[in-house]
């Protein structure tokens, strides 16, 4: 641990490496204890404990505080860094009088914060490079393994440039990116499901080798009608039956794989369904 790690810098109440402990016990607990009554909140005391221990050595204001982030929270847990920064600027800056504005701040940010991080880290950026990475993994090229874990690891420091960023930010972050942050989710929400409409079309494959035979005519039921009425229509009934499916009650995305499966199996053995060529 370096000495300026140790040092506090003037008008802060926490040094370098306390914060960064913070920082460390949200992203390794974001979704331990989570519950359907206050979701991530568990997880987000648990992180902040030491840290307001320091700032609140009163007992009264520290039970006070750890009570206020017992409060419901749900956030993207990529997101929330930016979030959980600035809550602790506050405190440390303010104390026990920043609690109402610390809860404030939380429940206005976490649902357009989760937005942008569910679009952005959860679905583009995975799908993308998810995408890249297993079919270099199926040419037998070993980068693919190699690229998603680096992924992984430059997720980890971005992690931590969106804490420091919310940690320096602190109040501002309402005034300077509230009027924002909406537009830009819509935007990357409109993105993301342009790529995950391209992917059925690239990703999921669905064929049937039959042809229809009359006299000396053939004509094949893939090229000649279905592919005729709308490319890769197959692949896009079978996305729509998988969503459809989700969306009722009894199934879940296990029974699915599995139904899936014995429709391939079926599909194969009767000979309705082949690969593609």
């Amino acid at each position: 641990m370096s000495k300026n790690q140790d040092k506090l810098e003037p008008g802060k109440k926490l040094t370098k490496h306390e914060r960064k402990n913070m920082f460390r016990r949200w992203i390794f607990t974001a979704g331990l204890g989570y519950n359907y009554e206050t979701q991530q909140a568990p997880a987000v005391a648990y992180s902040m404990r030491k840290a307001l221990r320091k700032i609140y050595p009163n007992d009264d204001e520290y039970i006070s505080a750890m009570d206020n982030h017992y409060k419901y929270f749900n956030a993207n847990p990529l997101m929330a860094n930016i979030i959980l920064g600035a809550t602790l600027a506050m405190e440390e800056k303010d104390g026990i009088k920043a609690k109402d504005a610390v809860q404030s701040l939380k429940t206005s940010l976490m649902g357009p914060f989760s937005g942008v991080g569910d679009s952005v880290f959860w679905i583009l950026i995975p799908t993308i490079m998810g995408s890249i990475a297993g079919y270099m993994a199926l040419q037998g090229n070993a980068i693919g393994a190699i690229l998603w874990m680096l992924l992984q690891l430059a997720f980890y420091w971005l992690k931590m440039w969106f804490f420091k960023t919310g940690y320096d930010s602190g109040t501002k972050l309402i005034t300077s990116l509230g009027a924002k942050i909406n537009v830009f989710t819509d935007a990357i929400s409109v993105m993301g499901l342009m790529v995950v409409g391209s992917l059925i079309a690239t990703v999921v494959k669905v064929y049937t080798p039959f042809k229809f035979r009359t006299g000396k005519v053939m004509l094949s039921i893939q090229t000649g009608v279905f592919d005729k009425i709308m490319p890769c229509l197959l692949p896009v009934a079978l996305t729509a039956l998988v969503y459809w499916l989700l969306g009722k009650k009894g199934w879940t995305p296990t029974k699915i794989i599995l139904l899936v499966i014995v429709i391939c199996l079926l599909g194969a053995f009767t000979g309705v369904l082949g690969v593609a060529k």
